[in-house]
């Protein structure tokens, strides 16, 4: 789904997704609706000497109300992200990008750290930044004027929900923050890819816990919560497993460097993919150098005479990713998910050396797999 960037902090792109867009306007309602605020209005005078008539509010400034409080929300959304962005660089990660969207947002980061101390802190520091946030609010409200009852309240709203939000987050959910650090602590005392795996049946524990309380309760907020919480704790899982099984290993180690030349006639193309168990081969020229790949994608569409008069240099495509042999074999599986593409060229030292697939990955996994007790 398309993301828009509004602008930069500390270099980093905040970027806000096209369902929060759609969903703002419903969460402005949501707020604004006179049940919410006579609730969220009993709150507040408990927490603080103000005087709110949520009457009036809602029957004059229920719209304002809204909306203030929704944009209001994902800010403090932002500032909780920037929390985990801020010590993350701290330590010298990269953050990419920071994206708000439907259910929350999500700072992106070049690399998860392995270290459970630094998951921890990078962890905690987006629930700190909220819980900052929520005392700025409250210590607020002892001072802005009673002649502001809309401010009064979408800010004491803003306390509230922010303590509530750092709550729920701190859940050991994983992937959500408390499942960080349920991992981190984990971590401490065995594998990482054992402790994730722990982290990640628990976050699934929640996440039918959510699904089945919003289906009773009907909320669908609450259940879309639960499939994404599923998704995403089952998804890491399977990253890290995959992760550790290329641990050692680079592209190069991976790559098929054994060619068909290019002047071989196209009819006797697929006797060799079918004898090599392949659906993709490096393509080489008269001196024996990679030139390029043939693949599957290549042979789509030429017709049966075309294989009796052309060759494979015809068919030939260098249009593909290219990764370096260096590269570590989990970065260029990544790279691959990033551009959508089944295979790629190989190049060392600016020379094309050989070509790897998804099928050359699946080959190294279930090698591992059978090494190794996952």
């Amino acid at each position: 789904m398309r993301n828009y960037t509004l602008g930069r902090v500390w270099g980093i792109p905040i970027r806000v997704n096209i369902s929060l867009l759609v969903f703002l306007p419903i969460l402005a309602w949501l707020i604004g609706s006179g049940a919410q605020i006579a609730v969220y209005a009993d709150i507040i005078e408990g927490l603080a000497p103000v005087t709110i008539d949520p009457a009036a509010l809602a029957a004059e400034s229920r719209w304002t109300i809204g909306v203030l409080a929704a944009v209001g929300l994902f800010v403090s959304v932002a500032i909780h992200e920037l929390g985990h962005a801020w010590v993350a660089m701290r330590y010298g990660i990269e953050v990419q990008s920071i994206t708000l969207w439907i259910l929350g947002g999500l700072a992106s980061l070049s690399s998860v750290p392995r270290e459970w101390d630094r998951e921890f802190w990078i962890a905690v520091a987006g629930p700190a930044a909220s819980v900052l946030v929520a005392a700025v609010c409250l210590a607020s409200l002892y001072v802005i004027p009673s002649g502001l009852p809309v401010v009064v309240f979408v800010v004491g709203w803003l306390a509230v929900t922010n303590v509530v939000l750092t709550v729920f987050n701190m859940l050991p959910a994983f992937p959500m923050d408390g499942g960080r650090v349920l991992r981190a602590l984990l971590a401490r005392n065995r594998p990482y890819a054992s402790a994730t795996r722990t982290a990640a049946r628990v976050g699934t524990g929640f996440a039918v816990l959510f699904a089945v309380v919003g289906v009773l309760a009907f909320s669908p907020l609450l259940f879309l919560l639960a499939l994404f919480i599923y998704a995403a704790a089952s998804g890491e899982s399977r990253t890290v497993i995959v992760g550790d099984l290329l641990e050692g290993l680079t592209v190069g180690d991976l790559a098929n460097t054994e060619g068909v030349a290019g002047t071989t006639p196209a009819r006797e193309l697929l006797g060799r993919l079918l004898g090599s168990r392949r659906s993709e081969l490096p393509v080489l020229d008269s001196d024996g150098r990679v030139v390029g790949a043939i693949t599957a994608d290549s042979l789509r569409g030429i017709s049966p005479d075309e294989y009796g008069s052309r060759t494979v240099a015809d068919l030939a495509t260098t249009d593909l990713p290219r990764l370096d042999a260096t590269t570590g074999a989990f970065d260029g599986l990544v790279e691959l998910d990033s551009v959508r593409s089944e295979v790629a060229l190989v190049e060392r030292d600016g020379s094309l050396v050989g070509v790897v697939s998804r099928a050359d990955y699946g080959a190294a996994l279930a090698l591992r797999r059978g090494q190794e007790p996952f």
